[in-house]
Order: structure tokens, then sequence, then C-alpha cells
């Protein structure tokens, strides 16, 4: 029998690693699909779906672009809350920076945090997680799982590359129970 696992999807990993694979193309992929192609590649069967991200940058008369893109994100939103996928999001904060504007996700790993924090008592009989995403942040409290009876599995990717933003630490790595690699397969749809 396959083990009942529950799924946390660090969204921003997921979308660089989709425009990775994809070439320099995102590939257009459904967030259940992609799970499902998983559980039946790796037999496990997943109990929920947990998905970390942050809304697109609003200011605060927001130009038509803007308005367009958060719709875009609203309506994606709402597709993953009725499938069931528990949808958790930070925010986006605008940075200027060497005179480049760049957005950053703020509060989106401390929510993942916090709910790998809770898990034991939220969901007493899982024993295992699959957690698919590339930061090192979260070592401290996949350690303090692990202590507390519950198996990390880390789907990712990295490169050897230096440089790369697919370069990934061995301390991630090694804190987890196992880890598996993602390819551009996980992401297609069987026809």
């Amino acid at each position: 029998m396959a083990d009942k696992v529950l799924i946390l999807i660090d969204a921003g990993f997921l979308s660089k690693l989709s425009k990775h694979l994809g070439e320099g193309e995102y590939i257009k992929f459904k967030i259940k699909d992609f799970v499902n192609n998983l559980s039946k590649k790796y037999d496990f069967q997943c109990e929920k779906i947990f998905y970390y991200t942050a809304p697109p940058y609003q200011s605060n008369n927001p130009p038509s672009s803007e308005v367009k893109r958060k719709e875009k994100y609203d309506s994606f939103r709402v597709s993953l809350i009725k499938e069931g996928i528990v949808f958790r999001e930070g925010r986006c904060q605008k940075l200027k920076l060497n005179g480049k504007i760049e957005y950053k996700q703020k509060g989106v790993d401390t929510l993942l945090t916090i709910d790998l924090s809770h898990i034991k008592e939220d969901f007493p009989k899982i024993k295992k997680i699959i957690l698919i995403s590339s930061d090192t942040d979260f070592v401290p409290v996949i350690e303090d799982i692990k202590k507390r009876g519950i198996e990390v599995v880390l789907f990712s990717y990295f490169d050897k590359k230096r440089g790369s933003p697919f370069s990934l630490s061995n301390h991630l790595l090694n804190s987890c129970s196992k880890y598996i690699r993602l390819t551009k397969n996980d992401f297609e749809v069987d026809k």
C-alpha cells in the first residue's frame, strides 16, 4: 500500500524550475497533474497539497498591466482552492537595488515553516512529507520534524554550475531523508 503523504510546494522554486527546464519558456502544467505524475512514479498517495506563493506586486495606483497580472493570479488562486489545494500566500515587495527594480516574496518561507512545524499535531497519521523546494532555510524545521518521526523527502533540482540559480546546499540534501531530482518529464501529462 502506498504511503499517504502531504506535499508542500514552494511555488517560486517550481516556477523558476519550469522556466529552466522549458529552456527559457515556462512549462504549462497543472499542479494536480504534476502531483499525480509524482504519485504514480514514486508510489505515494497524496493526502493534501500545500502551495506557497505571493501575489504580484500592486502599486498604490496600479497601471493596467499590474491589474491584469493580479486578475490572472486571483483566477489561478481560486482554481487551486476549488481543487482542494491549501493556498498560502505571503506578500510581494518592490525593491530598488543598484538602480534596478526587483521583486521579492516576503513571508512565504515563514508560512511553509509554520505548516511544517505543525504537521505532527495537525496530521497525526502522516509519517512522510514531500517538500518541493531548494531553500536551505528549511533545514532546522526539517531536522526538528524528523526527530518527531516524520520522514522528509526532498523533490528538487540542482546543477553543479558555479553561480547557477540551481546550486543546492549539501546541508539541505543531508537534512532530508531522501532526495529526488525533478525532471521535465515530471511536468508533462501522459496522453
